[in-house]
């Protein structure tokens, strides 16, 4: 089993859950977050002023996916996320020993 994690524009995110949708992902975790890359944040202007934002606002999507839905999962999330800009995001791909369903006590994939 494999944990994605990733990172994207918050308003790639209804196309990125249609995406993966698609896909056969039956569930994920939605979370607001805040951060930067290589772009360290930038410089905005309001009303006269000059000021950095050195977090930017993004979402972070995690899914939990059987192996066989890594390629067709990380390929969903990059296409429906990219826009060709700076800050398109990141996916991060970690192995995952163990999953449990709390209620029925199910471990594996099908806990997922």
């Amino acid at each position: 089993m494999k944990k994605v994690e990733a990172i994207i524009k918050p308003f790639r995110l209804e196309e990125v859950k249609n995406a993966l949708a698609g896909v056969g992902v039956q569930g994920l975790t939605v979370t607001e977050v805040r951060g930067f890359g290589r772009q360290k944040g930038h410089t905005e202007h309001y009303r006269g002023t000059e000021y950095t934002v050195d977090f930017v606002p993004k979402v972070k999507i995690d899914v939990v996916i059987p192996d066989r839905l890594l390629e067709a999962t990380m390929e969903a999330i990059a296409k429906a996320a990219r826009t060709g800009q700076i800050g398109d995001g990141k996916v991060f791909i970690s192995n995952l020993e163990d999953v449990v369903r709390i209620r029925t006590l199910e471990r594996g994939e099908a806990a997922i």
